[in-house]
């Protein structure tokens, strides 16, 4: 079995056209950091990446500086530059059903409600929702940040007029959007996810503090009642760099659909 306990030697860059290539190396560093591939904490020396990557020392400063800046490295003088002893714990294993992850996401996050209108979806969403042409649904724009100031999530939700009536902005400011949804009698049932990659457009980027262009996750939930109809369209945005979705399938559901399945788009 391949040993991938530290990175490969030489991993000479294939530039990429429309990207820097300090912006590529600070990518592939910081991709190495997140899968713990520094084991020692200490980075090779810039020579090293420059000779491993075929870079210039400029560009090695560069990229090194982009980490410092996003507090994934620290750089010690004369000494070299050191993976931060601030990083996030080592992915935890998922362990929370849909409802609890919102409840958590719910009460680690404050949250900014951007727009609440009554209008009509577009015609993608009011499909899925199975609504008649031209009807009006409730349109709720909120911004998810981390204690302390950071933004976690953009989301973009739909609920169809009549059961969303009771979603306003004071009300958003009080409760999550499934639980007004559930203290009208809403039970939840059925889930559908899709979860595809993204570029930052400038609004976007803007409100989540990202690189206009940069890498975003984008999952689009679509939830039903125990009826089978679909109550609420939602698509939440995330920054890449900061942001991962985690899932664990139950052995019993390996083989069905609910394990997920990967779509190719021609």
């Amino acid at each position: 079995m391949k040993n991938t306990a530290m990175p490969p030697a030489h991993t000479p860059f294939q530039p990429a056209k429309g990207t820097s290539l300090h912006r590529q190396l600070f990518l592939v560093l910081r991709d190495q950091i997140t899968q713990g591939l520094f084991s020692g904490g200490a980075l090779p020396k810039e020579e090293a990446l420059c000779e491993r990557f075929g870079v210039s020392r400029i560009t090695v400063r560069r990229a090194l500086a982009d980490l410092a800046a996003q507090g994934m490295v620290e750089r010690r003088h004369g000494r070299g530059t050191f993976v931060s002893a601030n990083l996030p714990l080592p992915r935890r294993v998922p362990t929370l059903t849909v409802l609890d992850s919102l409840r958590k996401t719910a009460q680690e996050t404050e949250v900014t409600v951007l727009e609440v209108a009554q209008s009509e979806p577009p015609s993608e969403v009011a499909f899925l929702l199975q609504m008649a042409q031209g009807a009006k649904a409730v349109h709720a724009l909120r911004l998810r940040s981390h204690i302390g100031g950071t933004p976690a999530m953009l989301t973009d939700a739909w609920v169809p007029l009549d059961i969303g009536k009771r979603v306003t902005t004071a009300a958003l400011k009080k409760k999550a959007l499934y639980e007004i949804l559930m203290t009208q009698g809403i039970l939840f049932g059925r889930v559908v996810q899709e979860i595809s990659a993204i570029v930052a457009d400038p609004v976007r980027a803007g409100l989540l503090r990202t690189e206009v262009g940069g890498p975003m996750l984008r999952l689009v939930r679509l939830m039903h009642d125990l009826k089978e109809r679909p109550v609420l369209h939602l698509t939440a945005y995330m920054p890449a760099e900061r942001s991962r979705i985690l899932m664990e399938i139950p052995g019993a559901t390996v083989n069905t659909l609910s394990a997920g399945q990967i779509v190719h788009d021609q």
